[in-house]
């Protein structure tokens, strides 16, 4: 077995032979959500582990060895993973390429419903001068409206994001799978086996986090009931009250408003907007909480939404809304503080921040008509700095542990948010 998976206290907790709960005796596998199933051989696991349906065999434990350890720490699984794979990969690509072309579809009716509409409008207009204009023109004028209307907008972000990555992604696990040898089993091991770690433990604080950003969610839907009915519970699909009240509002900001550098983070535009941000916060908050301990959770969460605030309030006039500029800060001081800690984390798991990064980038490029990048490259940028200058460079294995001045300042920044909080609700429900 490859070294890293010796207990010793210069491995890092995940690697080590006590990261997972201990064995009974026997054979057996522990599914994703922590139920048992006791198998009578060697062949009736390795038969559970190639008929797994869903990938839902999280766990295995088998004579010999005090603790649990992944499928693909047991010996001579190869080819029952390799033929669980190649279901999984070919059902994954088969849903992905349902689901993007249903999409594909929902995008190119948008596109064809704002060209049309462009189009009839570019007719009124010639008809209303009284101008002959040509053809050419109309659609020019017409592919204009597609390229500017936030409609297509909208749904192009939400093709990339849930159906073309997805299929992206799936499409290149199914190419990886002729590299799925013994060998190349063993090296995925330590990053499969780090994600499951992780998985495992509690972050508390995280979960707090994400009920804070709920409640004020919760806030904007009722807020956006009370005004206009439940009739308009469609429309919250697309569109969150809550930005006039709480949002950065960059000229009232300017003009003495500050509490709103620290209300606007917990807003968000719509749904879509919220679950992306919550999905990254379970994550990025769980990774961080875990490896840098819970103190800078909130400080790291606070500095860098200030500086990504700040730097939309300089840089862009739109209202912003959204926890995207702290949890950038969250990415950026993951990606700088694994890499003053490399013994931490594998190295596959650091190249997965990195390609959080690039999509970010990639999204923010698509519609920048819509989202904030002043405010994702300044919390990106003050996430790195408070990593690179409040830890130094370290071989150890170990995590860094926190001091009294950690939680102290940690503990003020978390009730300045909690505060910051109660307030956006309070302005939200008055307005």
């Amino acid at each position: 077995m490859n070294e890293i998976l010796k207990e010793s206290a210069e491995a890092p907790v995940w690697a080590r032979e006590d990261a997972f709960p201990e064995a009974p005796h026997g054979w057996g596998w522990v599914d994703v959500e922590g139920k048992r199933h006791p198998c009578d051989s060697r062949e009736s696991l390795l038969s559970a582990i190639r008929d797994d349906p869903t990938g839902s065999l999280d766990l295995v434990w088998m004579p010999g060895r005090g603790r649990m350890i992944l499928p693909e720490e047991l010996p001579g699984v190869g080819d029952s993973l390799r033929k669980a794979r190649d279901r999984w990969t070919r059902d994954d690509l088969a849903d992905a390429t349902y689901r993007l072309r249903w999409c594909g579809v929902m995008l190119a009716g948008f596109v064809a419903y704002v060209f049309y509409f462009g189009l009839i409008l570019a007719n009124r207009l010639a008809e209303q001068s009284g101008s002959d204009v040509e053809l050419p023109h109309r659609l020019l004028f017409a592919a204009r409206s597609v390229l500017s209307s936030g409609l297509v907008g909208l749904a192009a972000l939400v093709f990339i994001i849930f159906a073309f990555i997805p299929w992206y992604q799936a499409r290149k696990r199914r190419a990886e799978l002729g590299r799925w040898t013994e060998v190349g089993i063993a090296q995925s091991a330590p990053g499969i086996r780090f994600e499951t770690w992780l998985a495992m433990q509690r972050a508390p604080l995280t979960r707090v986090f994400l009920g804070l950003v709920t409640l004020v969610a919760l806030a904007q839907i009722l807020s956006e009931v009370k005004t206009s009915g439940w009739g308009t519970l469609f429309a919250l699909f697309h569109h969150w009250d809550g930005t006039a009240a709480a949002g950065l509002i960059k000229d009232r900001y300017f003009q003495g408003e500050w509490w709103r550098l620290i209300t606007a983070p917990f807003l968000h535009g719509n749904v879509v907007h919220f679950a992306m941000n919550a999905a990254a916060l379970a994550y990025l908050g769980k990774r961080m909480e875990v490896f840098a301990r819970w103190p800078h959770l909130p400080l790291v969460f606070l500095f860098a939404a200030c500086g990504g605030g700040e730097a939309s309030a300089r840089l862009l006039a739109a209202p912003s809304v959204g926890a995207s500029g702290g949890l950038l800060g969250w990415l950026g001081f993951l990606l700088v503080f694994e890499t003053l800690h490399r013994s931490l984390v594998p190295r596959s798991a650091r190249r997965r921040l990195i390609a959080g990064v690039l999509l970010t980038g990639l999204i923010g490029l698509i519609g920048f008509r819509y989202i904030d990048n002043a405010a994702h490259a300044g919390g990106l940028l003050s996430g790195m700095l408070y990593a690179a200058v409040v830890f130094p460079k370290s071989t150890a294995a170990s995590r860094p542990r926190s001091n009294w001045t950690d939680r102290i300042a940690g503990g003020i920044s978390f009730g300045i948010l909690v505060a910051a909080v109660a307030f956006a609700i309070f302005q939200i429900l008055q307005a």
